[in-house]
């Protein structure tokens, strides 16, 4: 795990390498264990590398320069199978200079050319220099776990793996973008884009090609890899082979993650995702293992206890941080904020950070983590109630009502209280997913408090229909329901939220990769092809994973529904309320809510002092996420753009 930056400026416009210092500079936290620099003002490539050593602890130091084609790489995140993958190509004549993982791309892209992304496997962001081409390939992995972000400016292109590193460019101009204020507020980005205008995130699963022509930077895009559901009714049925291929393709991905030259630990929640992986960890690791467990000192988000029983069972040295309302807002807030380069609508990713850097105090640099698996194994409750409204062997309104009845705590946030509808979902699925509609509701509640001004600047602007639009309708023709809401969720929620500000950035906040194994993409392939029935059987969400972990799971856990990790929203809790409301008006103060010039100030000040009053609960829960976003939105203009 490591941070790159640099900037290609072919045509010379840009020669300042002091600007790569301090890039460099900006990512210390994503590498604090050293540096390295390459740069050929000739060719315009300016390219820097901050490095957190964890294989290949002697000689994997970067940027890393081919001795044979002169290619050179900076790379961050881990490339898995690396040393079957060393073994067969020293066998066809090429060698190798580091023992590290990164130099595989290299040499498979000696090889094969751009086919070579079909053979990497795993978690990463990597910059690779084709000397003899004069071509910058920008790389990113399947889902979006590593960041990578660019901006075009002129005849240059600047890319890193956080904005802020393109901010401590000199050049680099950086500044919110006025319709991403409002994509913001309700949660979801349209895919490649980035509240900063201008700046572009490269998408999961595609490469970036720069090439210099005689008139200017020739910049292309190209996906090598995309989520691809099989058809409806051409799933695998068979629960035999369901259950043994999960077991077989998760024991491997776990595997291949506990290789590296210092100690791997792993997240353990209450859920079944963690608990899956400790224990699979436990039983292949030759020593024990180390898991870290966030306790929420709100009993009913709280799930310490189940964890507990699962360390147990695998003779697991456990440690459990204990958060409160204390530490989840004030400096903890701003760092989070700080770090993510994004709005959240909750605390957990405030939590999830404390924890990153409470096992780096503990000297561990890698954790396993569970993050995914709901994802490709319908385990969100939204997804269980599509099933039952969609999905023709079930047609249940009322098992559907059941959902949002046993997850009513989470009514207003991840759930809406009641189904709405948005003509783009309507078109493009066939129905509107449930899990956008309660950021549609949102954005009900946001309108009245924006100003005259940013209303008429946004025109007949509709966020939803920006979204809908930027999916492969090829890939939602004739699938099932449960595989179009996965899709679209994988292509928006996972990389914006789940890997963001829920994983990647506040992990590496404190210099500790996160390897969430369920991410793997053999494992993802093939669950893919399960049938939705083996995913959300009898109303019972991932039973595939639960029957291929039985043995594994304590038998509550095995038994027990989802439940949402999450923080507990400010309005619970009169000290977070408090600490929420110093914030707010540290940053969302009169002079800054005219400067960022969306709000109207005084609705916003009634919508302050009305904070947590409201008699549903759906309603003070909604409250909570819009006061998460707009304190965000302004930490964001105060931190970057000042």
């Amino acid at each position: 795990m490591c941070g790159i930056a640099g900037w290609f400026s072919p045509h010379k416009q840009d020669r300042d390498e002091h600007n790569l210092q301090a890039m460099a500079k900006s990512l210390y936290h994503r590498g604090p264990d050293g540096n390295g620099f390459f740069t050929d003002a000739e060719e315009g490539i300016y390219m820097a590398h901050t490095r957190l050593s964890i294989i290949d602890l002697q000689t994997g130091q970067q940027p890393i320069q081919d001795k044979r084609s002169k290619n050179i790489l900076t790379a961050n995140g881990e490339f898995y199978d690396y040393k079957r993958i060393r073994g067969q190509l020293v066998t066809e004549g090429f060698h190798f200079q580091t023992k590290s993982d990164s130099e595989i791309a290299l040499k498979l892209y000696d090889k094969l050319g751009l086919d070579f992304m079909q053979h990497l496997r795993g978690e990463f962001a990597f910059a690779l220099f084709d000397t003899e081409q004069k071509e910058l390939l920008l790389v990113r992995d399947r889902f979006g776990i590593r960041p990578l972000f660019y901006k075009v400016q002129g005849d240059s292109v600047y890319y890193a793996s956080e904005v802020k590193a393109l901010a401590a460019h000199g050049n680099v101009a950086i500044e919110l973008d006025r319709k991403a204020l409002l994509h913001q507020m309700v949660q979801v980005m349209v895919p490649g884009t980035t509240p900063f205008a201008g700046v572009h995130a490269v998408k999961p699963g595609h490469f970036l090609r720069i090439r210099k022509t005689p008139g200017g930077l020739d910049i292309k895009q190209e996906m090598y890899w995309d989520a691809d559901f099989p058809l409806d009714k051409e799933h695998i049925c068979s629960e035999d082979v369901a259950i043994q291929g999960v077991r077989d393709k998760l024991i491997e991905a776990i595997g291949l993650r506990l290789e590296a030259d210092v100690p791997v630990a792993c997240y353990l929640s209450g859920g079944i995702d963690s608990c899956s992986i400790l224990g699979l960890a436990s039983a292949i690791q030759q020593s024990p293992i180390k898991a870290f467990t966030i306790s929420f000192s709100d009993d009913k988000f709280d799930e310490s206890h189940i964890a507990k029983e699962m360390a147990e069972k695998t003779a697991a040295s456990q440690d459990i941080l204990k958060l409160s309302g204390n530490e989840l807002y004030g400096e903890n807030y701003e760092k989070a904020i700080w770090h993510s380069e994004r709005t959240f609508y909750n605390t957990l990713g405030v939590a999830k950070m404390l924890m990153s850097k409470h096992v780096t105090e503990n000297s561990y640099k890698v954790v396993i983590t569970g993050e995914g698996s709901d994802e490709i194994f319908g385990g969100y409750a939204a997804f269980k109630k599509d099933m039952f409204l969609y999905d023709e062997s079930y047609r249940d309104s009322e098992h559907a009502a059941s959902v949002l009845k046993k997850n009513q705590i989470f009514s207003g946030s991840i759930l809406a209280e009641e189904n709405i509808s948005h003509p783009a979902f309507e078109e493009l699925m066939g129905f509107t997913p449930s899990w956008i509609q309660p950021w549609m509701m949102t954005l009900q509640q946001v309108k009245p408090l924006l100003s005259k001004e940013y209303l008429e600047e946004l025109g007949d602007y509709d966020p939803f229909t920006e979204i809908a639009a930027s999916f492969d309708t090829e890939k939602l023709k004739g699938r099932h329901p449960l595989d179009k809401v996965q899709y679209t969720w994988m292509k928006t929620m996972l990389e914006g939220q789940i890997l963001n500000w829920g994983g990647d950035r506040v992990d590496m906040a404190n210099s500790l990769e996160s390897r969430p194994a369920f991410l793997d993409h053999h494992l993802v392939e093939f669950a893919m092809q399960l049938a939705p029935l083996l995913r959300v059987k009898n109303g019972v969400e991932k039973w595939v994973l639960r029957e291929a972990m039985k043995h594994i799971l304590p038998t509550v856990l095995y038994k027990r529904e989802k439940f949402a990790f999450m923080a507990p929203p400010a309005y619970r809790d009169p000290i977070k309320q408090k600490n929420l409301y110093l914030l707010l008006d540290k940053y969302v103060s009169p002079d800054a809510v005219k400067k960022l010039g969306m709000l109207d100030g005084e609705r916003y000040q009634d919508f302050y002092k009305g904070f947590g009053k409201e008699e549903v609960m759906a309603e003070n829960t909604r409250s909570d996420v819009i006061m998460n976003h707009l304190l965000g939105l302004h930490a964001l203009q105060e931190r970057f753009t000042s």
